[in-house]
Order: C-alpha cells, then structure tokens, then sequence
C-alpha cells in the first residue's frame, strides 16, 4: 500500500485557513475548528493544523521560522553546496596541474 500525496493549491489552503480563523469562535478548541473544517476542505485534520500553524508563524503570531525565510535558507543552503563542490574541483584540478608542472620539470 503506497500513499497517495494529494496536492492542494494555494488558493484553496488559504481559504481552509481563513475558514478555521472565522470559525474559530463557534467551537471549544482550536483544533475542534480543525476538526469540523478538514473534511468540508478534503484534507486530514493535521494537514490543516499544519497550514494553521504555518499562517501563524507567518503573521507572527507564532515563533518560527516565516515561509520566506525558510525559502531563503533554502536557496542560500543550495548555493553554499554548488559552492563547495566548486571548490573541491578548484583544488583538485590546481594539485592536477602542479603534479603536472612538477613532472614536466624533472623530464627537462
């Protein structure tokens, strides 16, 4: 049995989230609102706690790390690593060329 990832678009996340805040006062817990909206959504209640908790870090109403700065990690992380290879090519290919410098001057 293999899960199946089902992907929701922005627009209806935004829309799950903006439900559980208007809601929010109708019902005993915040997750009780999750609960009640998940399935109108078509989502498991922790999918939407997720995007819930997401929204509140993002508006800052939670600690954490924003969407934006997580996608500027992300992007800094990637460049850090291309980088590093670079430089091990670099140093591999400068110890390349100076064994290769060394041999031709013993040859003369």
């Amino acid at each position: 049995m293999s899960k199946q990832l089902k992907q929701f678009s922005p627009e209806v996340r935004e829309r799950a989230v903006r439900m559980v805040r208007e809601h929010r006062g109708e019902y005993p817990s915040l997750w009780a609102t999750i609960e009640s909206i998940a399935p109108k959504i078509g989502c498991v209640p922790q999918t939407l706690n997720e995007w819930v908790k997401r929204d509140q870090i993002d508006s800052g109403v939670r600690e954490g790390i924003t969407t934006s700065e997580r996608e500027q990690m992300k992007t800094l992380e990637r460049e850090n690593r291309e980088l590093r290879k670079a430089n091990e090519i670099l140093k591999l290919a400068s110890a390349f060329f100076a064994q290769a410098e060394l041999d031709r001057r013993l040859k003369s």
